[in-house]
């Protein structure tokens, strides 16, 4: 038998049939609901008289628009309420299921789907949301979609898709102490460029994914985008079957176990031919930092800014001598010492409870500075109970942050929480485009320990310093 990479394994389990075009249609095994690129899907399908073709397979979450203030509720920003609203009165009609805003099981797509057991090794998922190849941590194979493609699945739940191509980065080594599997990405982002992954699948392998606990997983297939991949994800093994094990959605039992059996298959056979591969040293990454407003221009923390005048290529130069300007910086400086505003630590990248724990780690008695507002928002209300459940919360309220509802929150500012015009802001989130946080606010992008460091010492910080601090 030829040997075959896992992703050519999922695309045989998933293939229906070859269409006209070169496209193919593939089963989508799980499909993942929001309410803003969902509302106008379910208009569609009521306008060509169509129901939902398989409500116990499609899962929805309010996350974008939603409050993450106290007490919240549908009134968020302005036409956002006629969104959730719509959003919730169509997963009714549909009998979807659907963590809505009051649901103690809200929380952010890409968290909630594998913290439910909803994602499982092997399966096709679908959302409208870039960042879905989060879930591939797991094995599976999941990618963002627009709104019609969204109006198909919920119709047929197939997708005509064109196969991309294979790409293997293999990360061996050892990750130094202080540096975090956002530090990681980052940094294969910054050696790989955003074009980097462009039309492949991306199969992220080595030792230092191997050794990785879920969560890290989580988070480096959250930023496989970043780096133009159309999927990432990790193949399964022991660490993702404990994940996994005892999940509201998961099999249970002796299912389980044929279920663990099955996945095991879901390998990189010996022998498997990439159309690229790489190799990078896990030990070569330290903490990282954005500099631009892309997340390949970035640099470890102490670094000084690049100078354009040295890139190669004009666009590159070009673009760098934009993003200086729009930040605020200058060719040479250090980003250590520059004055923060406000710091975010949450999003589908860094809103787990291990994120939670690097951060509070850092923080614990200290004060965050008087001039940085500072942001807590746990990726659903399961972080934000095991977090207060560890005491978490009190370790962040004492310093200063404040601690709010799940939600994404200050990543896309879609909502009543965004960075203030011209003010400078440290975040976990995973993008930092020109207005990503609120009209004209400049966005670092770093680990929940180096946002923390950030909050605490008013400056951008190497969290591995901030204990020397008096």
């Amino acid at each position: 038998m030829t040997a075959r990479t896992l992703f050519e394994k999922l695309w045989d389990q998933h293939h229906i049939v070859d269409l006209p075009g070169g496209e193919t249609l593939v089963h989508i095994d799980r499909h993942l609901l929001y309410e803003i690129t969902s509302p106008q899907a379910f208009d569609g399908l009521q306008q060509a008289g169509r129901r939902v073709r398989n409500p116990e397979l499609t899962f929805g979450t309010t996350d974008h628009l939603v409050s993450t203030q106290p007490h919240r509720g549908d009134e968020t920003v302005e036409g956002g309420a006629l969104l959730i609203r719509a959003f919730r009165a169509s997963t009714l009609a549909h009998g979807i299921r659907h963590f809505d805003v009051q649901d103690a099981q809200q929380g952010i797509a890409h968290v909630i789907a594998p913290e439910l057991g909803i994602v499982l090794p092997g399966m096709t998922v679908v959302c409208g949301d870039s960042h879905t190849g989060t879930v591939g941590a797991l094995g599976a194979w999941a990618w963002g979609i627009g709104t019609s493609a969204v109006e198909q699945v919920l119709a047929t739940q197939t997708l005509a898709v064109r196969k991309p191509k294979t790409m293997r980065i293999v990360i061996d080594g050892e990750l130094a102490a202080g540096v975090t599997p956002k530090d990681l990405i980052l940094y294969l982002i910054g050696e790989i460029g955003t074009a980097g992954a462009t039309g492949y699948a991306l199969e992220l392998a080595g030792r230092a994914i191997s050794s990785m606990h879920m969560e890290g997983r989580f988070t480096l297939c959250n930023m496989g985008v970043e780096a133009g991949a159309r999927t990432t994800f990790i193949a399964p093994d022991d660490i993702a079957f404990d994940y996994i094990r005892g999940r509201e959605y998961a099999p249970k039992g002796e299912d389980f176990d044929r279920a663990v059996s099955a996945w095991r298959s879901l390998v990189t056979d010996d022998g498997a031919v990439f159309d690229r591969e790489i190799r990078l040293d896990a030990a070569a990454a330290a903490p990282q930092i954005t500099w631009g407003t892309s997340p390949e221009q970035v640099m470890p923390i102490d670094a000084a800014v690049p100078d354009p005048s040295l890139l190669s290529q004009v666009e590159q130069r070009g673009a760098a001598e934009r993003a200086l300007s729009y930040m605020g910086l200058e060719a040479g400086a250090s980003l250590l010492g520059l004055k923060v505003d406000a710091v975010f630590i949450g999003s589908c990248t860094n809103s787990r409870l291990s994120d939670l724990a690097a951060a509070a780690e850092v923080v614990r008695g200290h004060k965050v500075a008087g001039h940085v507002r500072a942001l807590v928002v746990p990726g659903s209300m399961t972080v934000k109970r095991e977090a207060e459940a560890q005491g978490l919360h009190h370790v962040f309220l004492d310093a200063g942050f404040e601690w709010r509802e799940p939600g994404c929150s200050m990543c896309a500012a879609v909502n009543d929480d965004f960075v203030l015009p011209g003010a400078r802001c440290v975040s976990t989130s995973n993008r930092n485009f020109e207005g990503r946080q609120g009209p004209r606010a400049r966005t670092h992008l770093g680990s929940p320990a180096t946002a923390a460091a950030a909050a605490i010492a008013g400056v951008i910080t190497d969290a591995r310093r901030i204990g020397d601090r008096p």
